[in-house]
């Protein structure tokens, strides 16, 4: 029987080739300014829990906290990170270790590198989260603002970019108001997953030295422990789903800036935007560009591209770390664009100005009002819809030959239409049709629940008022627990690091 050769086991023994610290490590440092907080929190916090439990010396303790304080008050960028040692925790260790000796391999202890990483990862993308609700409930309450303050300028509103219906400028904007409230509940919902505790996993089942796992969850301030340890090492599902929800949210900004640069253009003038939001030619001296739009139109399609990404790398076998090799730097880039672009936004829509004459003489001027002229018909003449929808169209049609607007359809021009269609008028001549075919009064008549009227716009401010007041409240409570756990961690790594700790003997379930 040929004897099987032995596989060599064991850390390499040689540098890493430049071709891995150039394409892998450097690019993984690049990553070190958004973990660098988050580790060192890690790191203290691992370092009390075996203080709590007896198993770390009263001097090696006092080391490694002295020197994580010292660490978290550094800068990431003044912090010795070093591709040439391979991913940031290989630079902290090599300090580390520089530092403090074999005192500093305490932070090993019952726990791999990813399990430090994943939880730094959670830290800092649950407040960007935070942010980013934070601010697209001020787009929001941006948005609600402008629909009050147009709530009666009447316009064309557009499918195709062809007049539809007359309605306002409010009730449009204020359309893009209920899918960013709707992303910004899903980031509430998400947060939720992000803000779970990987703590205590080990490298797939755990470890002996932590018989709970409960105590770094509540000093890190997670509300919550994952449940399932090999689940909590490797799951990707609820960073996918972040990077969904927060392509939508820019798709939504992005849909309305798409609308405001042809709106604003010479050809359209129905809006304009603020100066601060535009910039200038270097060629042409005419030129007013509406270059926040493309900002935002451009980062909607990053975002896309990001999701995209993820996604294909995350569809290796389990347990694999290019699973969450990228998402070190993919995500928070990712959330970080979304909150820049969520605060332009907001910004573009807070000081835009809106050409009410040029609305009014637009919707005055074409034939919006042809569905509730054919609705009409169908009420007072004993018509099939088909019917009066095929009279209107023949009606509008030869009043567009003629230079007859809209407002100015008369019953003689209805009666002639119907005769061309069915053989026999409709018996509309001579009646008054000033009510049926004047914009103001077919949005007045749209007061059912979502409608453009006023009152029905009225309705939907206050709610979406409620909403986002409400999305903004949760934020600030969910950033100001996060500071008081990280505040009290701080304060219990300082008292650790002294001769004399108690340590938070804090216990039992997560808060």
């Amino acid at each position: 029987m040929t004897a099987r050769s032995v596989r060599e086991s064991g850390p390499p023994r040689t540098a890493a080739a430049p071709e891995l610290v150039d394409s892998g490590f450097a690019l993984e440092n690049a990553d070190a300014p958004f973990l660098h907080r988050g580790l060192n929190l890690a790191d203290m916090g691992h370092v009390l829990d075996l203080a709590r439990r007896g198993l770390v010396p009263d001097d090696a303790r006092q080391a490694v906290l002295a020197l994580l304080l010292e660490a978290d008050a550094t800068p990431p960028e003044d912090f010795p990170y070093d591709p040439e040692l391979g991913e940031p925790y290989n630079s902290r260790e090599a300090y580390f270790v520089s530092r403090i000796g074999d005192a500093a391999g305490w932070l090993h202890a019952g726990r791999p590198r990813r399990e430090a990483v994943r939880i730094a990862l959670r830290l800092h993308i649950r407040r960007q989260i935070v942010e980013l609700i934070s601010d697209t409930a001020r787009f929001g309450l941006a948005a609600v603002d402008r629909a009050e303050e147009h709530a009666e300028t009447v316009m064309p509103d557009q499918t195709y970019l062809q007049h539809a219906q007359p309605s306002t400028f409010g009730h449009y904007v204020l359309s893009f108001v209920y899918s960013a409230v709707r992303d910004a509940e899903r980031l509430l919902g998400e947060l939720d997953w992000v803000d779970a505790s990987p703590g205590g996993a080990g490298c797939v089942n755990g470890t002996r030295l932590l018989t709970d796992r409960e105590f770094i969850a509540s000093t890190l301030g997670f509300s919550d422990v994952i449940e399932h340890t090999r689940d909590a090492m490797w799951q990707v599902d609820g960073l996918i789903a972040v990077l969904a929800t927060s392509s939508s949210l820019l798709t939504t900004f992005c849909k309305l800036a798409e609308d405001l640069e042809i709106w604003s253009s010479s050809e359209f003038d129905y809006v304009d935007l603020d100066d601060g939001y535009t910039r200038a030619s270097v060629l042409m001296p005419q030129k007013r560009n509406p270059y926040a739009l493309s900002i935002i139109r451009g980062a909607s399609g990053v975002l896309i591209g990001r999701l995209a990404g993820f996604l294909a790398v995350t569809k290796s076998p389990s347990a694999r770390s290019d699973n969450l090799i990228y998402a070190y730097g993919e995500v928070p880039r990712a959330l970080d664009l979304a909150v820049r672009i969520a605060r332009l936004s907001a910004g573009v829509v807070r000081t835009l100005r809106v050409n009410k004459d040029r609305l009014a003489e637009e919707v005055r001027g074409g034939y919006t009002q042809a569905t509730d002229l054919a609705e009409y018909l169908v009420q007072s003449c004993d018509v099939d819809y088909r019917t009066a929808y095929l009279i209107v169209g023949r009606t509008v049609r030869a009043a567009s030959r003629a230079g007859v607007r809209g407002v100015a359809i008369t019953g003689e021009m209805i009666d002639e239409a119907a005769v061309e269609h069915r053989g026999t008028p409709l018996g509309v001549a001579g009646r008054d049709l000033s009510a049926v075919l004047d914009p103001w009064q077919i949005v007045l008549s749209r007061d059912a629940r979502g409608g453009a009227s006023p009152d029905a716009l009225a309705r939907m401010t206050t709610s979406l008022r409620t909403r986002l007041t409400g999305l903004a409240a949760s934020a600030a409570d969910r950033l100001a627990g996060y500071d008081t756990a990280e505040d009290a961690l701080l304060a219990a790594a300082r008292q650790g690091s002294g001769p004399h700790p108690s340590g938070p003997h804090r216990s039992g379930g997560a808060r």
